[in-house]
Formats: structure tokens, sequence, C-alpha cells
């Protein structure tokens, strides 16, 4: 049951990066024409966060069903936020831009701790 509970928050957590990507393009205006771009983001943020969640203890089945414990979700955001930031970098052969750091930082901690206390809203009715 537990296995099943993980899966879905690794599934949403995917997703949102996703979304988070999709929109950052789009307020851009550069998704129509982004493409595999797109990739240089979607990786680095989905990994960097895959990465780091566990630290906090973001995939432990009762820190993430407990909204006392959504704190976790801003610290995990922002320090994924520089890996994410240096990976980019990599993947793209440029210099680390630390206000692309500081703005996903923000927007990331925001999601992720809209949709995990959505996740905690969900797992209180279960």
């Amino acid at each position: 049951m537990q296995s099943r509970f993980l899966v879905l928050l690794m599934i949403g957590d995917i997703v949102l990066a996703g979304l988070i990507t999709l929109i950052g393009f789009a307020t851009h205006e550069t998704m129509t024409t982004a493409g595999l771009r797109m990739l240089s983001t979607l990786v680095p943020l989905t990994l960097s966060w895959l990465l780091v969640a566990p630290f906090f203890g973001l995939y432990t089945p009762a820190i993430a069903a407990d909204p006392r414990q959504l704190w976790r979700v801003i610290w995990a955001a922002v320090v994924a936020a520089p890996l994410m930031g240096w990976l980019r970098s990599l993947w793209l052969n440029q210099l680390i831009q630390p206000t692309f750091i500081l703005v996903m930082a923000g927007v990331s901690a925001l999601a992720f701790f809209i949709w995990r206390g959505v996740y905690c809203i969900w797992m209180r009715r279960k």
C-alpha cells in the first residue's frame, strides 16, 4: 500500500515538473519554437527534485501526508534549484544564470507546496 502512494507522489512530482517547464516556456512565449529544448529544463528540474526530495523525507509516507511537514517542500525546492541550474548549464553549455535559479526556486517551491498540500488533504480523507 505504501509503495502505491510513493509511486503516486513520484508521478505527481514528475507531472508537476512538466507543468512548471511548460508554463515557463509559455510565459516567455517560446513554447511553439522550443521543441526538444524544453528537455533542457524538464530533465534537470525532475532529476534535481528526485535527488533532493528524499533528503527532506518527502517520500516518507508519514511526512508526505502530514500538513505540518509541508515546510520541507519549500526547503527541498530551494536546495534543488541550484543543482537544477547547474545541470541545466551543463546541458546547454552555458554559464549558470542566478536569476533563473532564483525564479525556479520560488516557482518550484510554490508549485510543489500546492501539489503536496493537495496530496496531504487527499490522504487525510482516506
